[in-house]
């Protein structure tokens, strides 16, 4: 539980500084889709596809966070940042997210992960659900 907490205090910072850090050159590519709910504390589940040195790894996820209210299915691609090793993707991550939606019109959004290795992940997404979204979540990814 402390893990947790920690994790979702670093996801608050993340959320408040209102865009990723820049990173260097992306060494992957992720493709996720997950449901989130949330009602003050909201929770997601899903999984997704790494695209890691001429490779494709499936992983789930999953967590639990704080801020915003609905149910939304996301779908998001994005670019992964300074994954040197496949064994350094899977593990707790902090996310900070932001967007809006109504059905299917969106009022743009997106969200940046990192874990304590240093892999950045940052996302852009379509979803699709009745939904506003701030703030930070800790999640945990395994490959499978």
């Amino acid at each position: 539980m402390r893990r947790v907490l920690l994790a979702a205090a670093a996801a608050c910072f993340a959320a408040a500084q209102g865009s990723a850090p820049a990173a260097a050159e992306a060494s992957g590519q992720v493709r996720i889709s997950q449901v989130q709910v949330a009602f003050l504390v909201s929770g997601n589940v899903g999984g997704g596809t790494l695209t890691f040195g001429g490779r494709e790894y499936d992983f789930t996820l999953g967590g639990l966070g704080y801020g915003g209210f609905g149910a939304q299915k996301i779908e998001a691609q994005g670019e992964v940042y300074n994954l040197k090793r496949v064994e350094d993707f899977e593990g707790p991550y902090v996310q900070g997210r932001i967007g809006a939606v109504a059905g299917d019109v969106q009022a743009g959004g997106g969200m940046w992960l990192y874990n304590p290795a240093g892999v950045e992940i940052r996302l852009s997404s379509t979803r699709e659900g009745y939904a506003l979204s701030l703030g930070g979540d800790a999640v945990f990814i395994k490959l499978d």
